[in-house]
């Protein structure tokens, strides 16, 4: 098992209270740590099918699987290879095997099932959540909640409509110094916030000019598109690249932005804008990438709030001594969320007047598994609301505005000017061309429908 998971053991073991000396010596001659948990806690075990474990899932499958009243029980994805290798991986670390998946409905058929983990590209993320939500399923979704408002104003409904837990991934707000530090920016440490600014920052390269070709024996290309009205397959799409075509990606502000976004969101206590503003374009290369490599999106709120959030996909500068990040700046000084799990506060003279800081490295730049041990404490609260009702951090609901703030800017930027905004639903204002991507054009039989 590697360091990370090692990691992950030792967090468990000082985190799980009485069931700690069962998990690290065992009782049972015969039985491992992870066996045993599973007969003492076989009364409220939760069994999860996870979608998409090319990259990003993969991590989240182990991460489930490591929880000690949670078993993974089916593994989905189009893509051969990562099926069996993330059935391998989760193996190791609860000692019996999942079964796969091609076709992720299939998963959801089975009544052993109790929660969905999706974290296939952002074109499945709603209709997937939507479709486990029928079947009578819970989900963690990965973010961005929605490829575009209108899926996740749906989910909203969806949730409602079939009473089922959606906790969207913006782990942040489990993270307990972030926590910690939001709590501090509203009891006025730095006085009446007013502007935001959040980052990210990346040195990607280049991604050619894609050539059709015949599509690889080990990928189902028919069911990657989805709900996607079909193109032909070409070499620089599948995997990652797809981040960077608005068919099925939203760019790097929802790949990163949204994290960053929600942040300021939650620390300001608003909900939607009343004007948006982005301006940037693909700068560094020539290429098939679509969305931006640079990118700066402001958002205006009638409480006199302004944010603001920034994106180099190409230029790896940091800010503030980090690739990621966020700052609040009010009356009295500044609030510093960078990275990890740790927050500074300035006066106005830059002095420092509090550091919380956490000794355990987080790389912000790991698109599969930046802080599996932070994250664990977000599964933890998602798992609490299916079993005795504890509010989830991340809901739905709050998953899809801090989503549609980005999105909004992705509109603006598409339509080349700012817009106007009704601070009461999100929606945009009086502007037909802008309106027509507030939704999307779905493959014939894909469309959803509550």
């Amino acid at each position: 098992m590697d360091k990370t998971f090692n990691s992950r053991r030792e967090f468990i073991r000082k985190s799980a209270g009485a069931s700690a000396a069962i998990m690290a010596g065992g009782i049972l001659p015969g039985f491992s740590a992870s066996s045993y948990r599973r007969i003492i806690g076989a009364n409220n075990m939760l069994r999860a099918s996870v979608m998409g474990v090319n990259s990003r899932g993969n991590a989240l499958a182990q991460n489930f699987a490591f929880q000690e009243n949670c078993e993974v029980i089916h593994i989905c994805d189009v893509d051969s290879r990562a099926l069996e290798k993330c059935i391998t991986n989760v193996k190791k670390v609860q000692d019996t095997s999942p079964q796969g998946f091609e076709d992720f409905r299939k998963s959801l058929e089975s009544s052993d099932v109790d929660i969905l983990v999706v974290a296939a590209p952002d074109h499945w993320h709603a209709p997937a959540t939507l479709l486990a939500m029928q079947a009578g399923k819970h989900v963690y979704l990965e973010k961005p909640a929605s490829h575009n408002p209108h899926e996740g104003e749906l989910l909203i409904e969806a949730a409602n409509k079939y009473k089922k837990s959606v906790q969207m991934g913006n782990q942040r707000r489990s993270y307990p110094n972030v926590v910690q530090g939001i709590e501090e920016l509203k009891n006025g440490i730095i006085g009446r916030p007013y502007f935001g600014k959040g980052w990210y920052t990346n040195n990607r390269g280049p991604i050619g000019e894609g050539k059709t070709t015949a599509v690889p024996a080990w990928l189902n290309w028919e069911l990657w598109q989805g709900p996607a009205p079909r193109k032909d397959y070409k070499d620089n799409i599948v995997h990652y690249n797809w981040h960077w075509f608005w068919h099925w990606g939203t760019g790097e502000a929802l790949n990163n932005g949204t994290h960053m976004i929600d942040l300021l969101r939650w620390g300001f206590g608003v909900d939607y804008p009343v004007k948006v503003s982005s301006n940037g374009g693909r700068y560094h290369y020539s290429d098939d990438w679509e969305t931006p490599d640079t990118q700066v999106i402001n958002l205006d709120f009638e409480e006199d709030i302004t944010m603001s959030w920034e994106g180099r996909s190409c230029n790896g500068k940091n800010i503030e001594g980090s690739s990621v990040g966020v700052v609040f700046y009010g009356e009295k000084g500044s609030l510093l969320i960078p990275a990890g799990n740790e927050y500074t506060v300035f006066d106005l003279k830059n002095n420092i007047v509090k550091e919380v800081k956490d000794t355990r490295e987080i790389d912000p730049r790991d698109a599969a598994n930046p802080s599996s041990h932070l994250d664990a404490l977000h599964i933890r609260n998602f798992f609490n609301n299916i079993s005795s009702g504890e509010n989830l951090v991340a809901d739905i609901d709050s998953g899809h505005k801090s989503t549609v703030l980005v999105q909004l800017g992705n509109i603006a930027q598409r339509v080349g000017h700012s817009l106007e905004i009704n601070p009461e639903n999100g929606h945009i204002v009086g502007d037909r061309q802008a309106q027509k991507l507030w939704s999307r054009e779905y493959e014939k039989g894909w469309e959803m429908k509550l």
